[in-house]
């Protein structure tokens, strides 16, 4: 199964800990990468962004997607002023300066994630809006068998009460939907890399 214990997450040496140490871990995410080695993170990320993100998903998730984003506008969730660099810091303004002097990724419009910072085996993303500050992390670890795979692990700071319940809500619809579809579009993105990076 690709979802993952929480410790499995907190046991590695992330440099996200140092930034964190006020989020909780909500999710830990395995895909597979068959034959990846240790230099093979900037390949799976090259792979996918050129796997097209959401607008690429099945039905089912773009709709999901659709009807958030539309809940948004409705009930005022996400606001310029309820995001990073407005009710939140970014996590950008704790980074050590080793940290920060690194690279980042250009941010993907299609996606509301800005990006923190990205290593060689590691890489953080972060939204926030009235409901939750949230981080996406991904890292890249040995597995039993010897090969790399990619872990994703998504910490939150709730925004009081409202947020928690948010998150218990749709708790379902990430475990039963959305995650699964990711693992399918990744793991796929990874058996085709090299024809993405042909065309």
């Amino acid at each position: 199964m690709p979802r993952l214990a929480k410790t499995t997450y907190i046991e590695q040496s992330w440099r996200i800990h140092e930034l964190t140490s006020d989020f909780s871990v909500e999710d830990v995410w395995a895909f597979r990468t068959p034959g990846a080695g240790p230099d093979d993170f900037p390949t799976m990320l090259a792979a996918m962004r050129a796997a097209g993100g959401p607008v690429k998903q099945t039905w089912l998730v773009r709709f999901l997607f659709a009807v958030r984003w539309k809940l948004g506008v409705l009930l005022g969730w996400d606001e310029p002023s309820a995001g990073v660099g407005e009710r939140v810091a970014s996590l950008r303004d704790r980074l050590p300066s080793d940290v920060r002097a690194a690279s980042r990724c250009p941010d993907n419009k299609s996606m509301p994630l800005e990006a923190v910072y990205e290593l060689d085996r590691e890489s953080a993303r972060e939204l926030a809006n009235k409901t939750v500050h949230a981080v996406m992390h991904l890292g890249w670890v040995q597995a039993a068998n010897g090969d790399y795979e990619l872990r994703m692990a998504v910490l939150v700071k709730p925004s009081r009460w409202f947020g928690r319940l948010y998150m218990g809500a749709i708790a379902p619809f990430r475990y039963l939907i959305v995650y699964p579809a990711l693992t399918r579009q990744w793991e796929r993105a990874w058996r085709d890399r090299d024809r993405a990076a042909a065309e």
